[in-house]
């Protein structure tokens, strides 16, 4: 049995000073892929299921709304509730109607003052007829809502034309959020859709969601939701060493980057430089408890598994020409603080 090869590494916050630990190296192989592929499979959904499976809402009535109400057969009341007037009016003017107040009422004849926050359309018609009921024979009421002003969803980040928009009484998706924001620019990151929602972010992926037969129209947003698009270079992955040109690799327009995509970016490999049995990918070195893999692709067949070795955002790629001996100093300069629970872990070739 082989010897355990390990990197060193010195841990400055050892109290013993430069004490040099062990970080451990995964070989990427046919197992390492597939167990990854696995647990990106069975990553909990529950989350984005509990979104998707909400009941839709009824549009509720809210401050700035603006109602139509026709009391039928009584034209008095065309004028006092601000009847549509017969001439021509400009697309950017203000519907014309009952407003909903900062305190959710309205003001209406014979009956007064009347709150309508929180209630629909039907429940204020209902409403009406009963009181009007006193006055006259058989009232009919008819209310609408002649403006939606109340309830907003609100589009920000990489998309064509960001802002707020408007709710109204047909629910509306995260799709179709997007959508009518002029849909995704070329650099977004169709993997990284944050959602706020009652002080919670959600994270939604479009190309997994499809993946697992979860249609983003099925989520439904509510008012005071915020959805940012994130852009594809925030989530970089940096290759550097023996290649052609080191460079800040951009995952492609579904969030998704491989190893062999990142290198591309990079021009390649340095052929009279590089060892092309040295192939490493940092991970997780912004906290402290990183993860080194190593691929050897120095054979065709090896190769073939950096196109399936899928990177995350932040990744180092570092293609070494000389061995444990450069990896080795540069995790030195970037890990400083390495956690000394790694201490004692091997990885064995």
């Amino acid at each position: 049995m082989m010897e355990p090869a390990t990197i060193p590494v010195s841990d400055a916050s050892s109290p013993e000073g430069q004490k040099q630990i062990e970080v451990p190296i995964q070989e990427v192989n046919v197992d390492l892929i597939r167990r990854m592929r696995e647990q990106s499979a069975s990553a909990t959904n529950s989350e984005i299921l509990a979104l998707v499976s909400q009941p839709k809402e009824k549009y509720n009535i809210g401050p700035g709304d603006v109602l139509q109400i026709t009391v039928w057969d009584h034209p008095e009341f065309a004028e006092a509730l601000g009847a549509q007037p017969t001439n021509v009016v400009k697309t950017g003017d203000p519907a014309s109607g009952v407003v909903v107040d900062q305190d959710g009422r309205v003001q209406f004849p014979y009956i007064g003052v009347i709150g309508v926050s929180g209630m629909t359309t039907e429940q204020i018609q209902r409403t009406l007829t009963e009181r009007l009921a006193r006055y006259f024979t058989h009232p009919q009421v008819t209310v609408r809502i002649a403006s939606f002003r109340s309830k907003k969803i609100y589009v920000d980040g990489e998309v064509h034309a960001p802002g707020a928009v408007s709710l109204t009484d047909i629910p509306m998706n995260l799709y179709e959020a997007v959508s009518g924001s002029g849909g995704f620019t070329p650099a977004a990151d169709q993997s990284r859709v944050m959602l706020v929602r009652s002080g919670v972010t959600y994270q939604l992926d479009f190309s997994r969601m499809l993946e697992k037969g979860i249609n983003p129209s099925d989520l439904v947003l509510r008012n005071g939701d915020f959805v940012r698009v994130m852009a594809r270079d925030d989530n970089n992955i940096f290759v550097m060493g023996e290649v052609t040109k080191p460079a800040i690799a951009v995952p492609m327009k579904d969030g998704r980057i491989t190893l062999s995509q990142a290198i591309a970016q990079a021009g390649s490999i340095n052929s009279n430089t590089a060892d092309a049995a040295q192939f490493y990918v940092i991970r997780g070195s912004l906290i402290g408890t990183p993860q080194v893999y190593h691929l050897n692709a120095s054979s065709p067949v090896s190769m073939v598994l950096a196109t399936e070795f899928e990177l995350q955002p932040k990744d180092i790629v570092f293609v070494d020409g000389n061995g444990l001996v450069r990896i080795s100093r540069v995790l030195n300069l970037l890990l400083p603080a390495i956690n000394a629970g790694l201490a004692g872990v091997y990885y064995t070739k």
